[in-house]
């Protein structure tokens, strides 16, 4: 192929829109290697930006490697390159998410291009959004994006909807009362002066505005914490939530329900949907099982998604690319 299309330039928008993805508590927990000499760009798990208190397996560090594995191929399809995917390829080196050759397309990917300007459009929501509800033909594009990724999203009804918003508000009580699953959380936030300069972290100026009324499951990142200036606003009292399932519950379902889930909130994104995530009732076993569907009793829930119309929020620092890729 032609060198000039993988020259330093042009990795690094690739990088750059790769880690635009979602991360718990916005930890960035990835870094990259570029080979020239073979166009391969090889995505590691950074434990250094792990969850020790509430992620101690790394499920919610591989679904936001994932998501930032599912960048990285928009990003290629739109650069003109075919982004081939290899898992996992090192067993000797689990720290080696994937592996992503990088070819001059056979075919195109209009499907992976068409999602392209949403990845600096999708930010995570915090504010309240409407009672609207989402038409059925949207539901089904969303469901049809995690399908293609091998995942499974849900939209329960009334009955699982009050019973997981119940695991949501027991997992937050249970973190207000335990000091020691606030230490992730206490790490990640950025208040004050902290939160102009951050390039990681949760800004106070994303956390959203407290709950006058309403139901939406979100986590508040300012705990008992005064923030200035804060407003309060009431929520929706319906919430809009769909589940992201997949089959099994290894290390390369983490890594495809991380890809399921930024397909589909980039596919939510361009259907003029807000979106944010919840993964609280999920870091704790007893609660996670609970919140599967009712019905068929099976999958494994990897992610709680709010879906509805109303402000797209703001964008949350990210890393400069210099701190996350390394060319060889």
């Amino acid at each position: 192929m032609d060198t000039r299309q993988l020259d330093s330039r042009t990795v690094t928008t690739l990088v750059a829109e790769a880690t635009a993805a979602p991360s718990m508590h916005n930890s960035q927990p990835w870094r990259f290697r570029f080979l020239p000499d073979e166009d391969l760009l090889l995505l590691y798990a950074d434990l250094r930006r792990a969850m020790h208190r509430t992620d101690p397996g790394h499920r919610a560090l591989h679904i936001g490697c994932g998501a930032a594995l599912f960048n990285l191929r928009v990003a290629a399809a739109h650069a003109g390159l075919t982004p081939e995917v290899r898992l996992l390829p090192d067993p000797a080196d689990p720290l080696l998410l994937a592996a992503v050759h990088l070819v001059e397309p056979a075919t195109s990917d209009d499907e992976l291009r068409r999602l392209h300007p949403a990845i600096s459009k999708r930010h995570t929501s915090r504010h309240p959004f409407s009672e609207r509800r989402i038409p059925q033909e949207v539901r089904a594009a969303l469901r049809e994006a995690a399908a293609r990724e091998g995942a499974e999203l849900f939209f329960p009804g009334r009955w699982h909807t009050e019973t997981v918003l119940g695991l949501v508000r027991d997992a937050e009580n249970r973190e207000t009362l335990d000091p020691v699953s606030r230490e992730d959380l206490i790490r990640w936030v950025r208040l004050g002066p902290e939160a102009d300069v951050a390039t990681d972290g949760v800004p106070e100026y994303a956390f959203g505005p407290h709950r006058r009324d309403g139901r939406a499951p979100l986590r508040d990142f300012a705990g008992r914490r005064p923030v200035t200036g804060r407003a309060a606003e009431k929520f929706e009292h319906d919430p809009q939530l769909a589940l992201l399932s997949t089959g099994g519950d290894t290390p390369v379902d983490w890594l495809r329900a991380g890809q399921a889930l930024e397909r589909v909130l980039l596919e939510a994104t361009m259907a003029g949907l807000a979106t944010s995530l919840t993964s609280q009732p999920l870091e704790r076993p007893d609660l996670r099982l609970l919140a599967r569907d009712p019905v068929s009793g099976t999958g494994h829930v990897q992610m709680v998604l709010r879906l509805g119309y109303g402000p797209g929020g703001v964008a949350s620092p990210r890393r400069p690319v210099r701190e996350v890729l390394d060319i060889a």
